[in-house]
């Protein structure tokens, strides 16, 4: 949500300053300019990536207006259902785990976190860690390289439309230049004539430049940028499903396991010792008997 309002910010501090120098706004109004430079970088979309990261850059594009949801609430929420799961893991051993992570839409204690089921790639990388722990002839190492692993790779997926929006953002420019170019050519079609005609049609070609560097540096650039970031919050978050399972699986008793976890959160929107306490009373209780 925030990112529109940096997007308006935008568009009202260049508007703005240019009326403020008497400019004509409807001299930028140049809507065939704005098809030769968005078609084409659209193009260049389709072009350099497959479809499957093409539908990443526009899902990437909408989360980026919506709200952050890695906030101290989300975090309290995985502190108690990682505390509630390995309470019941220190009830009934390792084994009794067996069913949930089997089938966690089942399980009697995701079930009670339908946002941590939604999020099913986070399903599958405790889960599928759980299970290996629980199979047994696992080294906490392995099980440590894993997880490493799977962050690894997955990070490598979501940072791809990332850098195809960049390069995108990066060629705008280019098409801008292309665009006046084009608006010179048809400048030297009109020479000769009026001279209100010829300077319309300098100003459309330098209108075609305006854009695409605006385009550039104003938007697309910066919802790239923030792509990016929003990925970084999801690989922090990874690292703190990490840290609490691999410290439970070494041995550690839950509520000590989820300190591990709750460490490792960034300090932005890590909860209190006492929040996560709050949070988790009844199932720390629990683990420590």
């Amino acid at each position: 949500m925030f990112a529109i309002v940096g997007f308006l910010v935008v568009i009202g501090a260049v508007v703005g300053g240019y009326l403020m120098a008497h400019g004509n706004l409807m001299v930028l109004m140049q809507p065939n300019e704005l098809v030769i430079i968005g078609g084409a970088a659209v193009g260049t979309l389709f072009i350099a990536n497959p479809l499957s990261t093409v539908i990443a850059i526009f899902k990437g594009a909408l989360g980026v207006l919506g709200a952050d949801k890695f906030s101290k609430t989300f975090y309290l929420e995985n502190l108690k259902m990682l505390n509630d799961l390995f309470v019941a893991a220190r009830k009934g051993g390792m084994a009794k785990l067996e069913q949930d992570v089997e089938d966690p839409h089942k399980s009697g204690v995701f079930n009670k976190y339908p946002n941590f089921l939604k999020n099913h790639h986070a399903v599958h990388f405790v889960c599928d860690t759980l299970r290996m722990a629980i199979s047994g002839g696992v080294g906490n190492f392995e099980l440590d390289q894993m997880m490493e692993l799977d962050m690894e790779v997955h990070h490598h997926e979501v940072s791809e439309p990332v850098q195809a929006l960049n390069t995108m953002a990066d060629a705008l420019p280019g098409l801008g230049i292309v665009a006046a170019v084009l608006g010179v050519v048809i400048t030297m079609g009109a020479l000769g004539g009026p001279p209100e005609e010829i300077g319309h049609h300098v100003a459309a070609a330098l209108v075609g430049t305006f854009l695409g560097i605006l385009m550039c540096y104003g938007f697309f650039g910066p919802l790239a940028s923030n792509m990016a970031k929003k990925n970084e919050s999801e690989s922090k978050y990874y690292n703190f499903l990490r840290q609490a399972i691999i410290a439970f699986i070494k041995g550690a008793a839950p509520f000590l396991a989820i300190e591990f976890g709750r460490r490792s959160i960034p300090s932005q929107v890590r909860p209190s010792f006492q929040e996560m306490e709050k949070a988790c009373k009844g199932a720390a209780a629990g683990g420590g008997a």
